[in-house]
């Protein structure tokens, strides 16, 4: 199963506890975890279901190469990391 693991920025607002999901790509496992905690979807997407600007997210180690499809593929036992994105110096 992959593991998804969010900022914990967001524990401030929600309950986001590191799920395990089995989906091959990046948008199912996304949407399981939106099934399971709906108000992460605001967080993490915008309204057209794309990435938000300030959210980034690693795949065992390499950054998503796609913010809209999200079709990055997952193996069975990807750590998946939803981050907040910073900037400021």
């Amino acid at each position: 199963m992959a593991h998804l693991h969010f900022t914990q920025q967001l524990a401030r607002f929600l309950d986001v506890p590191t799920l395990e999901v089995v989906a091959p790509r990046l948008r199912a496992a996304l949407d399981s975890a939106f099934a399971q905690q709906p108000r992460l979807r605001g967080y993490v997407l915008d309204e057209q279901g794309a990435l938000r600007p300030n959210v980034v997210i690693f795949i065992d180690g390499a950054r998503c190469r796609e913010r809209r499809v999200l079709d990055d593929a997952l193996r069975p036992d990807s750590q998946v990391y939803i981050l907040q994105a910073l900037s400021g110096g």
